[in-house]
């Protein structure tokens, strides 16, 4: 195809060139640290002031309820644990979901090694958390509701005001995991019930190693990291300048033409999936049709291992993802698509797809072309497509 066809927005996007262009005084032209009391550091502090109150615009907080961090990661790390600690008193009970990503899960299981109890939630077929079932695991000692905005796998957008609305009438602290969504749909943190929620940079055309915690004011929950006294003494350690204002212009840039690039994406995924289902026989997407985000596409190819569709995409030129986490040295398929209901087998063959804002119409048809192409070669290579087809 010549050149390459970038569809792994979802692992990381492009830098875009504004926001390089607004980092790069910052590394060797206005380098003071933001700490100081002379007005060449007070250049960096207010470069950090400006990303602060863009960032607090795009959600509808106030600009001292947004903390920076090194990523989504130590935001929902710092979330779940400070929230745990701060909370114990009161009772020792967390509700989560099966879907997280790792950075809930894994910090969920350590709570648990550490005295804690955690309800995960079951979703049904779409990845969508039930409202019943939510009600019904809280206890008078939960303290914390800790669900994801958006899939970052399969796309669905869970009813985050609905579980605002319910967090909020039993006084339990509501955090999201808004990653994936930051920057592709509208938030409100007010209207949505919000108190804690995470996002990072490196998803919307903005700089890796650097997030932000929203913590809603009134909530207390102490420091994460320890030492000096930045963000308002709540995270420790010299402002990473660059990638704050490179933050703050990834923001700015995404809630600008958030309608209009959302629009697109959006057209490009229905295009690809509906030329995906008609064109490759025992094709399923995952993922809600309508209620998901709108560069997402994640697909399984019955009789095909996702691993193998990978690495030959890989040798054509098209970067994606499986839901299959062999490649990570691991033999399970994805615990998202698990927990939708997909049995191992179909699992194992998943695709997961995700445009941005360079993605064209040829790219989408010359990504189908070749995953019918690959698919093909690998159901001719495989015993259970042959039985099957025997049967048929």
């Amino acid at each position: 195809m010549g050149k390459m066809i970038y569809l792994d927005n979802a692992a990381t996007t492009r830098t875009a060139p504004e926001v390089v262009d607004a980092m790069l005084p910052f590394f060797s032209e206005f380098y003071g640290n933001a700490s100081t009391v002379y007005e060449f550091g007070g250049k960096s502090k207010e470069a950090i002031s400006k990303a602060r109150e863009i960032i607090a615009r795009a959600i509808g907080a106030k600009e001292n309820e947004i903390y920076f961090t090194a990523g989504g990661s130590e935001s929902d790390n710092w979330a779940l644990k400070a929230t745990a600690e701060a909370c114990k008193g009161k009772g020792n009970h967390i509700i989560t979901s099966k879907i997280e990503h790792h950075a809930v899960l894994h910090t969920c299981q350590w709570l648990e090694q550490h005295g804690f109890e955690v309800t995960y939630l079951d979703v049904d077929e779409f990845g969508t958390v039930k409202l019943e079932e939510l009600k019904k695991a809280i206890r008078p000692t939960t303290i914390l509701i800790s669900i994801m905005f958006a899939n970052n796998e399969i796309g669905t957008i869970e009813p985050i005001e609905e579980i605002g609305k319910i967090a909020k009438e039993h006084g339990i602290l509501f955090h999201t995991d808004a990653v994936q969504a930051f920057g592709q749909v509208p938030i409100d943190v007010d209207r949505m019930g919000i108190d804690m929620m995470s996002a990072s940079g490196h998803k919307l055309n903005g700089p890796k190693g650097i997030g932000f915690l929203y913590i809603r004011k009134g909530v207390k929950i102490r420091s994460f990291i320890h030492g000096g006294a930045q963000e308002r003494k709540r995270r420790a350690g010299t402002e990473n300048v660059p990638g704050i204002v490179g933050l703050g212009k990834a923001t700015e840039l995404a809630i600008a033409n958030m309608e209009e690039r959302t629009a697109r994406e959006r057209e490009l995924r229905d295009r690809l999936i509906s030329r995906m289902l008609k064109e490759v026989p025992f094709t399923r997407v995952n993922g809600h049709r309508e209620n998901r985000l709108p560069n997402n596409a994640n697909f399984c190819f019955q009789f095909v291992e996702g691993e193998s569709l990978l690495i030959m995409l890989d040798m054509k030129g098209i970067c994606g993802s499986s839901g299959s986490a062999c490649t990570s040295g691991s033999l399970d398929p994805s615990h998202v698509l698990l927990a939708i209901g997909l049995p191992h087998e179909i699992a194992h063959g998943s695709l997961r797809l995700t445009l941005g804002a360079d993605t064209t119409e040829q790219d989408i048809d010359d990504t189908v072309d070749a995953v019918k192409e690959i698919v093909a070669q690998l159901r001719e290579m495989s015993p259970l497509y042959e039985d099957y087809m025997k049967k048929a």
